[in-house]
């Protein structure tokens, strides 16, 4: 498989579960900006949507997936043993799904367009205060649990680890057993694997540092 991917975009929560998931995989830096992949191709030919992430998957090489939630649980569906998300068809199945949609709509879209140049200053501070409301929401359900579903790590908790990198660069304030939640993650190997493929440093003001563009895993 080949994962397209941003250094600390959204496409880090698939990284990270790919990683986990112990697959074999090879990595193509994407620039947003010229639509171009450290391989030399035209990103567009690849997502006409110009976004990553994108898996492509083994065999046929027109056969690619997008869409962060969707990718996540293709490959949780792909390695059961490791357990990074409950089976089709339970109940536990669609609350990891639920949190999935919330992280997607209520913090990730905010986050998009709070980052842009253009987004209007007063709009900005509506994005924040509402990216506030929404982390408190998680810290509530935090409180008395390890990671979102329980005491077990899943998809889920990749995708929202992303989302507090990017609230740590941005200054946006969680609370302190967020924060706790956010380094438990960090010190996962595959976690401290993949930031370190993609030169992403950790802490409220991560930054990029120079590595290798492509990377076989």
């Amino acid at each position: 498989m080949k994962l397209y991917y941003t250094p600390g975009a959204c496409s880090l929560a698939p990284h990270i579960v790919l990683r986990e998931a112990d697959r074999r995989f090879e990595l193509d830096r994407v620039d947003l900006r010229t639509k171009r992949t450290a391989s030399g191709r035209n990103f567009l030919e690849i997502n006409p949507k110009g976004n990553v992430p994108v898996l492509q998957l083994d065999g046929d090489h027109s056969e690619a997936l997008t869409e962060v939630e969707v990718v996540l649980q293709y490959i949780g569906d792909l390695a059961a043993d490791a357990r990074l998300l409950p089976a089709n068809g339970t109940f536990a199945r669609y609350h990891l799904q639920e949190w999935l949609a919330f992280i997607a709509s209520e913090l990730h879209k905010p986050f998009s367009f709070l980052r842009r140049h253009d987004t209007p200053d007063a709009m900005k501070q509506i994005l924040r205060t509402r990216i506030c409301e929404r982390l408190g929401y998680i810290g509530g359900a935090l409180r008395d649990r390890t990671f979102l579903m329980g005491e077990s790590f899943t998809v889920a908790d990749a995708y929202l680890f992303v989302i507090l990198l990017w609230a740590g660069k941005l200054q946006i304030e969680v609370a302190p057993h967020v924060d706790e939640y956010q380094s438990r993650i960090a010190h996962r190997p595959a976690v401290e694997d993949a930031l370190a493929a993609e030169g992403v440093v950790r802490g409220h003001r991560y930054r990029h540092s120079a590595v290798a563009t492509r990377a076989d895993a």
